[in-house]
């Protein structure tokens, strides 16, 4: 039995095998039937045979959404309306973390204008915004944090970690990357607080100390906590956290207590970096999504930015296989704790080869799901092939505009009906 196949001790948790399946947004929105969204895609998933699911980021505040399609989890009757599909989970053998977050200045207030509109509060910043993106929050309010408002967003987390572990889920990760507000806090490029968070690196990532702090209060000392450290990429000659920071963060967040890290090559925008791959070019060649998109940015110069950003991030970041290894692989050489393996892992062969290095101890696949949510059992059976998803990005545009999480790719589409 190789070592995709051995269970692995998360905390307290245990996963029956190393496969999890990464967060990405399931467009499950905020209604009374989020629980069964959720559930039609993440149990076929664990009836596959998937080890662990990533529930994508679920907001810890009303406010803080960066797109229409996330879920609330800001009380908690909302977040025990989740327990039936946890239930459902664990019924088909897997284990199942939620993901918990906040966009900061790239909350939905500030671009989805319907949302913006009737926005209660303004966005939350790490420090002013830097005077070259102030453009494209000309008429948004935004509130710069105060010591005391971070020490208040930790408390948060750590009372939506205890509703969580109420309605069973099995522990919960940070969203501290992809340029959302923890990412904000920890990144030279947003934060330059003169305050206890701001500063050298151990100081802006005592924010992470404090959320942990937060949840082992909340939730227990025994409740596992996971979180993403960012390794950024920017412009030339713009402040960022480097490949050497990410690996100190790493260190760090195991002496602040988590239970696993996931390392991760990000852009400081909000930008296909991540996810790699084509331009998401269906976000102005979609019918459905164009007409979302125009209803969401009525003014053209605010969509063409959005545009811009899209192209770029595909231009910048295109499809690279295991394109985050030498930031794990480096990450598993400095900590003790279980670091998850994501970006770009595809094949089987792929997914082996990490596990049997010493690479990484769990590894991830994210979008691939949406195109076969069954791809647990190939994977889990060694299956050569390279799967269906082509890594167009076609599904990135949904999640922005709060669709329904799938493949919109025509070609993958056309090609798993015919094989069904």
């Amino acid at each position: 039995m190789g070592v995709l196949h051995t269970p692995i001790a998360i905390g307290a948790m245990t996963l029956p095998n190393r496969l999890y399946r990464a967060p990405v947004l399931e467009g499950a929105g905020d209604g009374d039937d989020v629980a069964d969204a959720y559930a039609r895609h993440f149990v076929p998933n664990a009836e596959a045979g998937v080890g662990l699911i990533v529930q994508g980021s679920s907001c810890i505040y009303a406010e803080g959404r960066t797109s229409p399609g996330m879920t609330v989890v800001d009380t908690r009757e909302k977040v025990l309306r989740l327990a039936p599909m946890v239930d459902a989970v664990h019924a088909a053998g897997a284990r199942i973390v939620i993901q918990l977050g906040h966009g900061g200045i790239y909350a939905m207030e500030a671009w989805h204008e319907p949302y913006a509109s009737n926005r209660r509060g303004p966005l939350l910043a790490a420090s002013p915004i830097p005077w070259f993106l102030r453009g494209s929050f000309r008429g948004v309010p935004v509130h710069v944090m105060s010591t005391d408002d971070i020490r208040a967003m930790a408390e948060q987390y750590g009372r939506v970690s205890a509703w969580c572990r109420e309605a069973g889920y099995d522990g919960v990760q940070l969203g501290s990357a992809n340029a959302k507000l923890l990412d904000q806090l920890l990144s030279p490029f947003y934060n330059r607080r003169t305050d206890e968070f701001g500063g050298s690196l151990e100081r802006r990532a005592s924010v992470l100390r404090l959320v942990r702090e937060a949840v082992a209060r909340h939730a227990g000392d025994d409740y596992p906590c996971l979180v993403k450290v960012p390794s950024e990429v920017s412009l030339p000659g713009l402040p960022r956290t480097t490949h050497d920071e990410a690996l100190r963060l790493c260190e760090l967040v195991e002496d602040f207590g988590f239970d696993a890290v996931t390392p991760v090559e990000v852009s400081v925008f909000p930008d296909t970096t991540l996810s790699r791959g084509g331009t998401p070019s269906s976000l102005w060649r979609h019918p459905g999504m164009r007409k979302r998109f125009e209803a969401a940015a009525p003014s053209r110069a605010r969509r063409l930015t959005l545009v811009a950003g899209a192209w770029v991030g595909g231009r910048r970041a295109p499809f690279r296989a295991v394109w985050n290894r030498d930031l794990f692989a480096a990450a598993k050489q400095r900590v003790s704790i279980p670091v998850f393996a994501v970006g770009g892992i595809r094949t089987a062969g792929e997914v082996a080869a990490i596990l049997e290095a010493g690479e990484a101890d769990v590894v991830g696949i994210g979008r691939p799901f949406y195109a076969e949510p069954d791809l647990a059992r190939r994977i889990l059976g060694g299956d050569p092939s390279p799967g269906r998803c082509v890594n167009s990005n076609q599904c990135v545009s949904a999640q922005l505009l709060g669709m329904k999480g799938r493949c919109y790719n025509p070609d993958v589409v056309r090609s798993a009906v015919s094989e069904t």
